[in-house]
């Protein structure tokens, strides 16, 4: 009987364990979806384009679409600087933010207008150098810009560098669409997003 009730305890602590284990990753996961599938642009000091892969100084499909989305807003005077962040991946010779600075300026964005973090390889390391480039400058309100499964993550590491993050996604397609392309990606990015509140990563 003793065996029995100790056993039914530990199942009674792992289903309730698993109970709010679920609940947390349903709710990552609707953030997740809720941030991908609403653009919140608005009036701010800066956009932030978050880096992705380059090849051979050309920016990657993912970047591409990140770059131009970001020329579109500024275009419309959403925000009079832009900020271009990634550093050099192994085996690169130019850092992920300087290819996007060219692509930009080729789009008609003035040099004058554009500001460069070169280090950063993860979110949480751009989104910390940005913040320091920006407080500098008494800047702190942004529009981050990213694929959409990855901006709810974004939003949580930029408002713990303290910078008053609002988000806009790509359009490459809409979010159910990216869903049923890249159940992969988002499943990752309900997980990370969560961890993100916690850790440095």
């Amino acid at each position: 009987m003793v065996v029995h009730n100790s056993w039914s305890r530990r199942r009674r602590v792992v289903v309730a364990l698993g109970g709010v284990v679920a609940a947390l990753w349903l709710g990552s996961a609707t953030s997740v979806f809720w941030f991908a599938s609403h653009d919140r642009a608005a009036r701010a000091d800066a956009i932030v384009v978050l880096g992705a892969a380059q090849y051979r100084g050309k920016p990657s499909p993912v970047l591409r679409a990140r770059l131009e989305h970001a020329v579109e807003l500024f275009a419309q005077g959403f925000a009079p600087r832009l900020v271009l962040t990634g550093g050099v991946a192994e085996g690169d010779i130019a850092s992920e933010a300087a290819v996007s600075r060219t692509y930009v300026l080729e789009a008609g964005v003035p040099d004058s207008a554009i500001l460069l973090e070169n280090g950063g390889r993860t979110t949480e390391q751009s989104l910390a150098a940005v913040a320091h480039l920006l407080k500098a400058r008494g800047m702190e309100r942004v529009i981050l810009v990213s694929d959409p499964f990855h901006l709810f993550r974004a939003s949580v590491v930029a408002r713990r560098h303290h910078l008053a993050a609002l988000t806009s996604p790509t359009r490459t397609d809409d979010a159910w669409g990216r869903l049923l392309r890249q159940p992969g990606y988002f499943f990752a990015e309900s997980v990370k997003a969560p961890a993100a509140m916690i850790f440095e990563w």
